[in-house]
């Protein structure tokens, strides 16, 4: 049995270390993936998860494979494929930590599964399903991640959504726009960035998280706002968190990921439906995540920067 199972991409972030005079960076290469970040974080406070996914039958397949095992992440529904590339993300940042990202994925192997190549027995044994939007940019994995949200919906799973929006990656934002939707009515909680707000719905995040709540009824609603802290709502309540403070940035890669993970990680061990969680815990929830995600920016990457447990704590 599996606590959370998750769909998407598991690449390489090739994170930016310094620049040469003429503006070419040296690179440093971290395991990373949305999807993948956000198991990491479960798994590293004691969950169970897995991950379905594609990637090349090479190099950096091969270490990714290793490293979910490592993270314990169950990778058996990760399919390997000599026909395509394991997907790369360039990230460059600047002095404060904000990402730049470039992909070579044309296509990657992440865009390559197909719906028959599913493991369904792994959402089967899971409580709780999570998908985002990157996984909906191309076919065949957008059919298979949509076979695979209405699997899990028709299987009464928890269905958890972050739209994560990397623009270069569509060809067409209205495109964008519409899948990013279809997540969110699919989902039962949904973490969005602010940044996600504005470019659906051209909102500030309170009034977004408001608006969100009222259109689409989640169990529970995160709006995050990185050094500005989260906003959350479900039918019990609606507050606000503060961010982690007095921390230096060293790069924000998997930071949203990792804090939609440790949310999901107290949800999970509240016991409680996420609709019935009172403004206190949810208010403890938003506190923890913060931290860990606070804490993953300050280390470079996305699975390799996940807190351990105590230091989290220690901020709660």
């Amino acid at each position: 049995m599996y606590d959370v199972v998750a769909l998407g991409e598991a690449l390489i972030d090739f994170t930016m270390v310094s620049a040469d005079g003429e503006g070419y960076p040296t690179m440093a290469a971290h395991p990373g993936g949305a999807p993948a970040n956000f198991l990491a974080a479960l798994s590293k406070f004691g969950a169970r998860t897995a991950l379905i996914s594609k990637v090349g039958d090479d190099s950096f397949g091969h270490l990714l494979l290793g490293t979910l095992a490592k993270a314990g992440i169950d990778g058996k529904g990760v399919a390997v494929d000599s026909e395509v590339f394991t997907t790369l993300a360039f990230v460059t940042l600047d002095s404060k930590g904000e990402r730049e990202f470039s992909f070579a994925r044309k296509p990657g192997a992440d865009t390559c599964i197909k719906e028959e190549e599913l493991d369904l027995e792994l959402i089967d044994q899971a409580k709780v399903f999570h998908f985002g939007s990157l996984s909906l940019t191309h076919e065949p994995s957008r059919s298979a991640t949509e076979a695979a949200a209405m699997y899990a919906r028709a299987k009464s799973k928890l269905v958890s959504f972050d739209p994560n929006l990397r623009e270069p990656l569509w060809k067409d934002l209205k495109e964008a726009k519409e899948r990013m939707i279809w997540g969110m009515e699919m989902a039962d909680v949904i973490k969005i960035s602010d940044d996600e707000v504005k470019f659906l719905f051209g909102m500030e995040p309170e009034e977004g998280c408001k608006y969100i709540f009222s259109c689409f009824a989640p169990k529970l609603l995160f709006v995050t706002c990185g050094g500005d802290g989260c906003w959350y709502m479900n039918p019990k309540a609606m507050g606000h968190g503060d961010s982690l403070k007095g921390i230096k940035i060293l790069d924000k890669t998997g930071a949203g990921d990792i804090f939609g993970g440790s949310a999901m990680y107290k949800i999970l061990q509240s016991g409680k439906d996420p609709a019935e969680l009172t403004g206190q815990e949810l208010a403890e929830i938003v506190r923890f995540a913060s931290a860990a995600a606070g804490l993953s920016a300050t280390k470079a990457g996305g699975i390799s920067s996940v807190p351990e447990p105590e230091e989290v704590l220690k901020y709660c």
